[in-house]
This record gives C-alpha cells, structure tokens and sequence, in this order.
C-alpha cells in the first residue's frame, strides 16, 4: 500500500456534525451527514449531484450494524424519501465527483459492488432485497468505475465505516494465535487494527449468564449471517472473520467476557499481551 492524506473538513466546526472527505490525487467527495442535520444540510450543492451513498443504523436484533446502499442520479430526493420511510438509520455516507464524471451507470455498478461486498463481508445486516445487477458497461466506463472504487473503499474506515471490508491475508510476519478452552478450538492472527478468527475455528455454543448482553447479540448476529454454522454444542466459522479487537474475538469464540491479549497464545503458550510488550 502506497500512503495517502485524507482531509476531512467540518463545515459546521462540530466533530460528529457534517463533515466532508476528499482523498489527496482524487475527484470524489465523500459527505457524512447525520439523519438529524439532513434538513440543514440537503440544501448544500453537494446533495444534487449523481453519487452512491450508505445508510447506516443499529440493528434492532442483531449486535451487527444495519445498513442499505444505494444510488441516484440526484442524492437530496433519494434521502428525503428515505427519510419517510426507513426508520433505522442514523446517518448516511455518500460519495459525488467533484468533477461530475460519475453518471447513472456508474453509481449503478457501484451500487452493485457495495451490496456485493456488504454481503460477502457479513459485518452488517443488508436493508438490501437481493444483490442488484450491475449495469452494462464499456470496458473504459468499468475500469473508471472500479477505480473509483477503490478509493472509496480506502476512505470509508477513515469515516467509522468498515462493513465492505474482507479480512487481510496474515503477513508473512504474522504470528499464529490459538485459543483452546471448553468446548473450543481456534485460531487466530492479528491484521492491521483487527483481530481474524480463521476459518474452522470452533467456539462453544452456550455462552455464561453474565456475558454481555451486547456480546451475545453479535454471536446470535454472526449465526443469522451464517458466519458461524452450529453443529452440536459447539459452533464452527465458516470463512474468516475480523473482530475490531482480540477481546472481542475471545469472548466471542468462548461465549464469555474475555481479555484477548491473554486467552490468544502462540504456540509456545505466549500470550498476546506478552508477545505486544516484547515488540514495545
């Protein structure tokens, strides 16, 4: 990865207010507009221009984040009607060209992509029907498109975002974790700010009376979105699966509240916090 600048501006000078993200050597801009700012906002210029936007929002049932992509060749009507509608959502990130070359087939194929990696990833509930089909496009207008992508795909984090994001492959560097317990088997690395629960890890299915509440919601959440398949008392990951932390990995994968840097080991019974101290 080659290192990059992104400048967020707040137009309204207030941090969780609106606020506006251009990439360095890009033409799009992404807008963070809170649910509650739409009305003062939507009249900005911004919001009349062809884009791809995110709504997102907390999920009634599930510890997972609820969220609906789509697209419109103007953004303001778009969310007005959204905003009589859908209920769930809180704010909404969407992305324009500061030059408008994004035109309908675009932000259509974008919208396509999003929903595809949204659905893949798992890290959310998709407000979305089904996957929608991309539109046909010359070659060039794919390549434009894909790389618009791209951008945006590095910018969303930036913004508390990470629902399109699959699982880093380790680094040639990377230490191999294990977590064994009852009822538990798995293994795990450290990616970046994240922590990937591999694929085949098994974690045990009853979790303890005093596990969090919202930790327990993210286990029922990670069943519902078939990232974990129950086999008898115990569950099994079906594809690799990244955690914003270590502890929220371990508790989890062992249906209790859980430090990760000490329930993670090597393979010579290190723990992760050991391991962290001696790179420090």
């Amino acid at each position: 990865m080659k290192p990059y600048s992104i400048r967020i501006f707040l137009p309204d000078g207030v941090p969780d207010g609106l606020r506006l993200v251009e990439k360095s050597n890009w033409s799009g801009l992404g807008i963070v507009c809170p649910r509650s700012l739409l009305g003062e906002s939507k009249s900005r210029a911004e919001f009349a221009r062809t884009g791809v936007y995110v709504l997102v929002g907390e999920s009634e049932t599930s510890g997972l984040p609820t969220v609906y992509v789509g697209e419109s060749d103007s953004i303001r009507p778009r969310l007005e009607q959204h905003a009589s509608k859908k209920d769930f959502w809180t704010a909404v990130t969407f992305f324009v060209s500061k030059d408008d070359n994004l035109n309908k087939a675009h932000v259509q194929y974008l919208e396509s992509r999003l929903v595809g990696l949204a659905s893949e990833a798992k890290r959310c509930v998709l407000d979305n029907g089904n996957v929608p089909a991309p539109p046909s496009l010359s070659e060039a207008d794919r390549a434009d498109a894909e790389g618009f992508l791209d951008e945006m795909l590095l910018c969303f984090p930036i913004v508390g975002l990470d629902v399109f994001d699959q699982p880093a492959a380790p680094a040639s560097n990377a230490t191999r974790l294990f977590l064994v317990g009852d009822m538990t088997d798995a293994k795990g690395y450290e990616s970046g700010g994240e922590f990937v629960v591999c694929a085949g890890s098994k974690g045990r299915l009853k979790d303890t009376a005093s596990f969090d509440q919202s930790l327990r919601q993210k286990r029922v959440g990670l069943i519902d979105q078939q990232v974990l398949r129950v086999e008898g008392e115990q569950y099994v990951f079906v594809q690799d699966y990244a955690f914003r932390s270590p502890s929220t990995a371990a508790a989890v994968t062992l249906g209790r509240n859980a430090n990760g840097r000490t329930e993670w080991k090597d393979g010579q019974g290190r723990t992760l916090k050991t391991l962290q101290e001696a790179d420090g």
